[in-house]
């Protein structure tokens, strides 16, 4: 009977290691997702406002070209 008993609590902490081991490798699968979910997050800010900076700048070159047409224009209807 001792020897079962010995067996029963060998299996059991084993079982308790083997339990422990499974948290912390899902607690370490939880940190790597979340850190790649804020690299996305950043990559996608970092995307989001390059893309705007580049529109506004496309929108003042298109507005300095209006304005130029608008002088020529002016220039002509000048002479």
């Amino acid at each position: 009977m001792k020897k079962v008993a010995i067996v029963t609590v060998a299996v059991l902490a084993l079982g308790a290691a083997a339990c422990t081991k499974n948290a912390d490798t899902t607690a370490n699968e939880t940190a790597v997702e979340n850190s790649a979910s804020t690299d996305v997050n950043v990559a996608t800010n970092d995307v989001t406002a390059n893309a705007d900076a580049a529109l506004n700048a496309a929108d003042n070159a298109v507005e300095n070209a209006g304005d130029a047409v608008d002088n020529a224009q002016a220039a002509v209807e000048n002479k």
